[in-house]
């Protein structure tokens, strides 16, 4: 018998996780369980806290999560810390299972340190977003947005079926995807059942046979972007990527052309947007992350009739919550039959 104990949310909700865990390995566990209120409550998302170093978009006070934790040996969560000190604290520890793509709440170095072994959950949400990235295209390029928010104010913008006002169709206009990961190869497959002319940038992935038998282009950043209508970006954040949208980049897009960011905040630099948004050198923008959230109330972008945002929800599906549980409890069953992880971090 295993000592389980998970910490989740009102996302990842616990009671998810631990049928998924019974599945996986029957009923024979002590599995204990607690919920974090997030995303009611905000999550940490920064360094600033003392004795957290390194750990960002977590959620709980760590003396909170030590207690509940106790001598369990598999911790399952998306949410809780796990900081080098917090892990002295717990040396009955051997498994956590971090329901998310990168264990960005877990001091990985302490973890190896104590011989904890930290699986993720990559591409959970990957059907999720890519979904979500082909509707936010579509409120920009059919004008489904500026029609709304017309509408909703009283305004019947007949004129948006002007041919000189109206949208235009994906199956005329070049789309490109940056980043060619879990997700970007999702959203290339979806453009292509647009009849989409579609160009990746990723300098460190190849196209698939068949993304390229039907006429994707892997390019360079400078080609991608003085060819597109549409720029919307998938990669990670690392050192290279952060700002890779900035004054620059976004000077070499395509006059007109439109930005999608479903990705993360740090990936852009939204002073820059903003400027190209109003000078008109870009017709229109969608933002679901931003480098601070929430976002301030008196943030400009807020304020401009060409922007649609969202609130970072562009992961947040049923189906993410139930996949990201059945690849966590096959990890904890792996562990428990003395079997490699398949997703080891």
């Amino acid at each position: 018998m295993k000592k389980i104990a998970i910490i989740g949310d009102r996302f990842m909700l616990p009671d998810v996780f631990r049928d998924k865990i019974v599945e996986a390995t029957g009923n024979g566990h002590d599995i204990r369980t607690l919920e974090l209120p997030w995303p009611d409550v905000p999550m940490e998302h920064g360094y600033a806290v003392e004795g957290m170093d390194g750990l960002k978009e977590y959620l709980g006070k760590p003396e909170d999560i030590i207690d509940f934790i106790g001598d369990a040996e598999i911790l399952v969560t998306q949410l809780a810390p796990l900081s080098r000190g917090m892990l002295q604290a717990l040396p009955g520890l051997r498994l956590v299972a971090v329901s998310r793509g990168g264990p960005v709440n877990i001091d990985m170095g302490a973890a190896r340190d104590a011989g904890v072994r930290v699986v993720n959950t990559p591409g959970r949400n990957a059907n999720a977003v890519a979904e979500f990235t082909l509707g936010a295209i579509l409120a920009e390029t059919r004008l489904i947005r500026t029609g709304h928010e017309a509408l909703r104010k009283g305004e019947w913008r007949g004129d948006l079926y002007r041919a000189d006002r109206t949208g235009r169709e994906l199956c005329e206009m070049t789309v490109g995807v940056i980043g060619y990961g879990n997700i970007g190869t999702k959203v290339v497959r979806l453009l292509r059942a647009f009849s989409t002319k579609v160009l990746v940038h990723d300098p460190y992935v190849q196209l698939s046979a068949d993304d390229l038998n039907a006429g994707v282009e892997q390019v360079s950043l400078d080609t991608l972007l003085s060819r597109s209508d549409v720029v919307t970006l998938h990669p990670r954040v690392t050192e290279e990527t952060r700002n890779m949208m900035n004054a620059e980049t976004f000077a070499r897009m395509k006059p007109g052309a439109i930005f999608v960011n479903t990705a993360r905040g740090p990936l852009c630099d939204y002073d820059a947007l903003y400027e190209n948004l109003v000078s008109g050198h870009l017709s229109a923008a969608m933002l679901e992350t931003f480098a601070i959230e929430p976002v301030p109330k008196d943030w400009p972008l807020l304020q401009l009739a060409n922007v649609t945002l969202t609130p970072h929800i562009a992961g947040a599906s049923v189906r993410t919550v139930t996949f990201a549980a059945e690849m966590a409890a096959e990890e904890v069953r792996r562990y428990i039959a003395g079997l490699p992880p398949v997703n080891p971090c």
